[in-house]
């Protein structure tokens, strides 16, 4: 009888000591994903507007999330303070416009790419970075086309859009119905962004365009261009980068839904089999 007492005492201090915690998840299990949003536009609000998507995903989605904004306020360019956190992200989520950042913040950007993680991309991210010509960062001017799929910045590749005063038509693409990321998603909605032109060169080789927009009253000829598509980087990171982003595009349901489905696809996660329903948001738009 000792014998059993003293095995039945041994096993309680190994497993004391071992740290072990019976019916808890493990701390690789309950890891949360961490989501960095790194903001600065002059005319979206993106830096109102990410931090609604965030704190919804922190809330019903299990997500941890810090944003990132421009410094002292949005129409700063060349400072965006706490980049380092990106080297704890899991996915980097970029609204950017026309910055240009020191070398040493880029180096974060550039280091986070070269990793391999998942990058996604909203609207103005097409021409993110606006160095001038012979600068030594020039070529981030690109950062779209390297890390999205987009053309590589603002009027290259006849890279444009059908005015401000026109909106966009926006519609499923009957081949990829039934990817992830569509998911709740409704077949057609209205958008109050004026469609960006990209087509034909871009999105990029190998990308897979899931949204159709048709502009409405457009101020010139249009045609019909993607509005959002999934990519990979050359590093092998998933990509989702959508053209959509005006603060009003948000009170949608049917991009706020892309939205978070896109965040969990590019995770490599299941999207949400329950939507937890319609996000609040009542941005407004700035007149650059």
């Amino acid at each position: 009888m000792r014998d059993i007492w003293t095995t039945l005492i041994t096993a309680v201090i190994i497993l004391i000591t071992s740290g072990c915690s019976v019916g808890q998840p493990s701390q690789t299990k309950s890891k949360k994903p961490v989501i960095v949003f790194v903001t600065g536009d002059h005319e979206y609000s993106s830096e109102e507007t990410m931090p609604l998507i965030a704190a919804e995903l922190e809330k019903n989605y299990g997500m941890r999330t810090v944003v990132l904004k421009s410094s002292p306020d949005h129409t700063s360019e060349e400072n965006i303070p706490g980049l380092s956190i990106l080297k704890e992200a899991d996915l980097a989520v970029f609204y950017l416009r026309w910055r240009r950042l020191p070398a040493d913040q880029l180096k974060y950007i550039e280091d986070y790419l070269n990793s391999g993680k998942p990058v996604m991309g909203f609207r103005t991210t097409t021409h993110a970075f606006n160095y001038p010509a012979g600068h030594p960062l020039e070529k981030w001017n690109a950062f779209g086309e390297f890390a999205l799929g987009t053309p590589p910045g603002w009027g290259k590749s006849g890279h444009t859009h059908y005015g401000h005063n026109s909106s966009t038509d926006v519609s499923l693409i009957p081949d990829q119905i039934i990817h992830p990321i569509l998911t709740g998603v409704p077949a057609q909605f209205h958008a109050r962004s004026w469609l960006y032109h990209v087509v034909p060169d871009y999105p990029a080789k190998g990308s897979t365009p899931l949204l159709m927009g048709k502009a409405v009253q457009p101020d010139k000829k249009a045609v019909d261009n993607p509005v959002a598509w999934t990519w990979k980087t050359a590093a092998g990171g998933n990509t989702f980068m959508t053209t959509l982003g005006h603060p009003d595009d948000f009170k949608e349901e049917g991009l706020q839904r892309l939205v978070i489905n896109a965040v969990h696809w590019t995770l490599g996660k299941p999207v949400p089999k329950k939507w937890a329903g319609k996000i609040e948001m009542n941005v407004a738009y700035r007149q650059p």
